[in-house]
């Protein structure tokens, strides 16, 4: 089957026919038709392509179309569009032997409205609706194995692989070793992928996925994409991990590069932070432009944090500067919008963000589906981006049209994580096999209200049903977790969990396991992460196993202490990162060790954070993980995994009814410091008033007949 991108075209109609002929006339095809892509650099500027098909069978074939009936010189046309096309295509060595190209492009002019009788120029192909098939049938490639070769490099993604260091590599079977053939093996954007780069609504577009499903690099793609098809649009990217900032800007740097032969115009493209600050252009951010552009005071975090609390700090200045907006007109600062890690904004960002937008409201926002192992991360657009003067929703999702841009993309397929490492963040995130609660009768943590949200993330229904009250079993067929990211090591060297007795062994084990990797293993200092879940104990925390590895001369930072805050790895790349939970979001490594795990085991007043915390740790492991702890909550957790590991890597439990649900939702709930006293000290008086009663230094009828009644009737009391 052909899967059909839509990009930016001038030439809509012809487009749209030769898109439709193919899928219609043509269903024996494997690959991808791109309509407007990709864009080659050229001296003048950025060329584009106006449809490539790339399929196993044919190879490339260039399809130069005519929108209307002139034919001009169509040979002219196509020797500028295969000689654009093989001068890229012959920068990359694996495409060569020798001085041949091994994918050299077929071209066919398609017009499906002129008169080609008699206008043919010998050995360029003119076809119409009548002959394009057998233009078609009558290719065919010799080297369908160089397939993925191609697709990487006209995807642009081969770029990201040339622009990174060599590895040294000595042993083939070293950790190292496996890590380059991981990285080689993940070079191709998927289908799904590549519809979210390319395809690009007038409006509201949103991309959903598990975190590895690529996010990231299609936002980056989609901004330098836009920028190089609309270099006057004002573009903004923006995130919260402040880390990822300097990695949006190499990556959006090497595609604008590799497109339009020349750096963005940063004048153009901001990559900037959610919040910002005054002072220098590195600083800005979104809410500091809005406030800025009208009138507004500025509201810095530490101000923000006393007056709507830590959490609602940023989704309390966007709402205050959103009200002191709505009578005024808005002030339109960029053209697209790119958000990453939407699911860490509230509403007002969003709705600030739109009315930042000129009249087209071109904004893109990704997110991660299950980054917060509640709910679907975000509500629905139709609320998200608010209502009209009229009531009705500012944005409104329809259904996909054929040869449209779509609204709504899932990304399913994870890249980053394997099937046992994916399943066991979902195992202890969500609580499948912990041993069950006395209050809830089960052991699960938290659940999604809408079940069909395990099938948009990848997983498949092997037994039972996926409704309220029901056993059910789920697992990841290889579809949505390839294989290759796991077959390359045992399942007990991709996971281990590891109990010590005290921290001090804990850190001990660290080092010599750190060392161990750079020495032996042939991984280098970025392809290592150690994690300590509680952010605000990490810096004390991190200090032991940093000192015994700087006693054995190996370099360490704390990732947004020691380094710019906008800095994740060592840029050198000779100091090991460890961090602080947040910090870690939107990195990855291939070895990631997470310290002190037993404090996400159990926590009274904020289970459900805990938990996520230790699922977003596992997730950052390209490949090995290693969970490591002390004391009970240590052990807890390895007994969760064991029962893990004995299904297969499958999740089995019984979904939970509403009323459970609601149930577990309360009693896990986020409780602030004040909340968790009150319950404490309301525990403890109430433990003594009922010793109190039992010892009989207190009868019931001494207490107010108000009092007694409310307590019967909270506890369901009676005489």
């Amino acid at each position: 089957m052909i899967n059909v991108i839509w990009g930016t075209t001038r030439k809509p109609v012809s487009s749209q026919q030769l898109a439709e002929y193919i899928q219609n006339n043509k269903p024996d095809l494997d690959g991808e038709l791109y309509i407007g892509y990709p864009i080659i650099a050229a001296p003048e500027g950025a060329y584009p392509i106006d449809a490539l098909l790339i399929s196993r069978e044919k190879g490339l074939v260039i399809f130069s179309l005519v929108e209307g009936t002139r034919l001009d010189d169509y040979d002219a046309a196509q020797d500028e569009s295969a000689n654009r096309l093989e001068t890229k295509l012959r920068g990359y060595r694996e495409l060569m032997r020798g001085r041949k190209l091994l994918a050299a492009p077929e071209v066919i002019t398609f017009a499906p409205a002129a008169q080609i009788a008699g206008r043919e120029v010998p050995g360029y192909p003119l076809c119409n609706m009548d002959s394009i098939g057998a233009a078609i049938d009558e290719l065919s490639w010799d080297y369908p194995e160089l397939l993925e070769s191609a697709l990487s490099v006209i995807q642009s993604i081969s770029t990201i692989r040339k622009g990174k260091r060599r590895r040294d590599i000595q042993k083939p079977d070293s950790r190292g070793a496996k890590l380059k053939s991981l990285e080689d093996s993940i070079a191709n954007l998927d289908n799904i992928q590549g519809r979210a780069v390319i395809e690009t609504v007038e409006g509201v577009q949103r991309v959903r996925g598990l975190a590895g499903s690529g996010k990231t690099i299609v936002l980056a793609l989609k901004a330098a994409y836009l920028h190089t098809q609309h270099p006057e649009w004002r573009i903004a990217v923006t995130f919260n991990t402040r880390s990822l900032k300097e990695q949006f800007r190499r990556l959006i740097n090497t595609f604008v590069i590799e497109q339009a032969g020349e750096e963005p115009v940063w004048s153009h493209i901001s990559v900037l932070n959610a919040w910002g600050a005054p002072g220098a252009p590195a600083r800005s951010g979104l809410y500091y432009q809005f406030a800025k552009a009208h009138g507004l005071e500025y509201t810095d975090f530490q101000a923000a944090r006393r007056k709507y609390s830590y959490d609602g700090a940023f989704a309390g200045v966007c709402s205050e500067a959103l009200m002191a907006t709505s009578t005024k007109k808005e002030k339109h600062l960029y053209d697209v919008i790119l958000i990453d890690e939407a699911q860490d904004f509230s509403p007002p960002f969003f709705q600030m963000c739109y009315s930042m937008l000129s009249e087209k409201k071109r904004l893109v926002y990704a997110y991660d589906e299950l980054q917060s192992l509640t709910d679907s991360s975000l509500p629905p657009p139709e609320e998200l981006f608010g209502k009209k003067a009229d009531g009705t929703p500012r944005v409104i999702f329809n259904a996909p049209t054929p040869g449209q841009a779509q609204q709504d993309i899932i990304l399913e397929k994870c890249y980053r994580n394997s099937r046992p490492v994916l399943a066991t963040a979902h195992a202890l995130g969500f609580g499948i096999y912990r041993k069950p609660d006395e209050k809830t009768g089960t052991g699960l943590i938290q659940m999604f209200d809408q079940s069909k949200l395990w099938l948009d993330v990848g997983y498949r229904v092997e037994a039972g049903a996926l409704e309220d009250g029901q056993e059910v079993t789920l697992s990841r067929p290889p579809e949505t977790s390839p294989t290759f990211l796991e077959s390359h090591s045992d399942v007990d060297d991709l996971i281990q969990f590891v109990h010590f007795e005290t921290k001090e062994q804990q850190a001990e084990w660290l080092a010599a396991q750190i060392q161990k990797n750079l020495k032996e293993d042939e991984l280098d200092a970025d392809d290592i992460i150690v994690i300590n879940p509680d952010p605000l104990s990490t810096r004390a925390e991190v200090g032991k196993p940093r000192r015994l590895l700087f006693e054995r001369d190996i370099e360490t930072h704390l990732a947004g202490v020691d380094v710019s805050a906008d800095v994740f790895f060592d840029q050198r790349n000779e100091s090991v990162a460890f961090t602080g939970i947040f910090r870690a979001k939107g990195n990855e490594a291939g070895m990631v060790y997470i310290m002190n795990a037993q404090n996400c085991a159990s926590s009274f007043g904020n289970l459900a954070r805990v938990r996520n915390q230790l699922f977003t740790a596992i997730t950052r492991s390209k490949s090995w993980v290693r969970v490591v702890g002390v004391g009970d909550g240590m052990r807890a957790l390895i007994d969760e995994y064991e029962a893990l590991k004995a299904s297969g890597y499958k999740l089995h439990f019984t979904y939970p009814t509403p009323e459970v649900r609601k149930t577990m939702n309360i009693i896990n709930r986020d409780m602030t410091e004040a909340e968790k006293q009150a319950a404490k000290d309301s525990s403890r008086q109430l433990s003594k008033l009922i010793e109190d009663v039992e010892a009989g230094r207190v009868m019931i009828e001494d207490l107010p007949p108000k009092v007694t009644e409310r307590l019967r009737a909270i506890f369901g009391g009676g005489d």
